[in-house]
């Protein structure tokens, strides 16, 4: 006698054991993980954060590996230098120290909880254009997901108003699926 998992029925009510097809339980399929590892840039806004957030909880649910990434914008710096905003071209170099610093320091401040417990992850700082950093990571470790923090056209800057977001750019370029965390509305008082 089969067992009821073993046995399918066609819409003309024939099972597929009718017909001599073999069926092999479902207790004998096993699924491939959803995702294995997940990508979340973070720049250390509240709305980065909140995905954060997101990527810890989707990879204890999945028991993925989290990839915490932060880029430096080294074209930001390039144009804060061409604006005389630093004290001396020459200071670019200490300046992108201090961000270095920075970024170990909040990336610190976001591992020192007690929600992190249980994920395995691994911190990864770059420097370059953002989008384009986080596509390089996306194909280099092999990233199932990116969780992206996205202000959702919240913009006053006409830099994004006319050359799109980071995250707009990274769903067009990453290659997988990009989960954009929009910040969560404060309540008004």
């Amino acid at each position: 006698m089969h067992s009821p998992l073993a046995i399918g029925y066609r819409l003309d009510g024939t099972s597929f054991a009718d017909n001599k097809e073999i069926v092999r339980p479902l207790e004998d399929h096993v699924a491939e993980p959803l995702f294995t590892k997940i990508l979340v840039p973070v720049d250390f806004s509240p709305c980065s954060e909140e995905a954060f957030r997101v990527a810890l909880t989707l990879a204890k649910t999945f028991q993925s590996d989290l990839l915490l990434l932060h880029v430096i914008d080294t074209s930001a710096l390039r144009a804060f230098n061409r604006l005389g905003l630093l004290a001396v071209p020459s200071d670019a170099q200490a300046q992108k120290r201090r961000v270095r610093h920075h970024a170990r320091l909040n990336t610190r401040r976001l591992l020192d909880s007690e929600t992190v417990k249980g994920v395995k992850i691994t911190r990864v700082l770059a420097e370059g254009v953002p989008f384009v950093e986080i596509a390089k990571i996306v194909r280099v470790e092999k990233v199932n997901l990116v969780v992206l923090g996205s202000y959702g056209g919240r913009s006053d800057s006409v830099d994004k108003i006319f050359f799109g977001s980071t995250a707009e750019r990274v769903v067009r370029t990453a290659g997988c699926p990009v989960l954009t965390v929009p910040l969560s509305p404060t309540p008004k008082q």
